[in-house]
C-alpha cells in the first residue's frame, strides 16, 4: 500500500487519492498562473503550495461529506429492508394494512 507521509494510506482511505490528485493539479495551475502574471519565482512557489493545500482540503471535505451522506442513506436503506423482511406477511405489515383498507 502507498502511504503518503508515512501515515495516510492513499490506496485504502476513501477520497484520499482524488484529493491528492486534484490538489496537485491545483498547485500547478495556481503556481504557473501566478508566475505568468508576476514572473516572481519564489512567490509563485508559495502560491502553488497554498493552492495545493486549499484544493486538497476543499476536495477532501467535499468528498468526505458526500461519503458520509451516502453511508447514512445506505444504513437507513438496510434498516428499512430488515424491517420489511421482519414484518412482511404479519399483521404489522404496513402494506397489508394499506391493502386491507382499500379493499373495504
Amino acid at each position: 500500500a502507498f502511504k503518503l507521509l508515512g501515515f495516510l494510506d492513499v490506496e485504502n482511505t476513501p477520497c484520499a487519492r482524488d484529493s491528492i490528485l486534484y490538489g496537485s493539479l491545483g498547485s500547478v495551475v495556481a503556481g504557473f498562473g501566478h508566475f505568468l502574471f508576476t514572473s516572481r519565482i519564489k512567490r509563485s512557489c508559495d502560491v502553488g503550495v497554498g493552492g495545493f493545500i486549499l484544493v486538497t482540503l476543499g476536495c477532501w471535505f467535499h468528498c468526505r461529506y458526500n461519503y458520509a451522506k451516502q453511508r447514512i442513506r445506505e444504513r437507513i436503506a438496510r434498516e428499512e429492508i430488515k424491517k420489511k423482511i421482519l414484518y412482511e406477511g404479519t399483521h404489522l405489515d404496513p402494506e397489508r394494512k394499506h391493502n386491507s383498507n382499500s379493499s373495504n
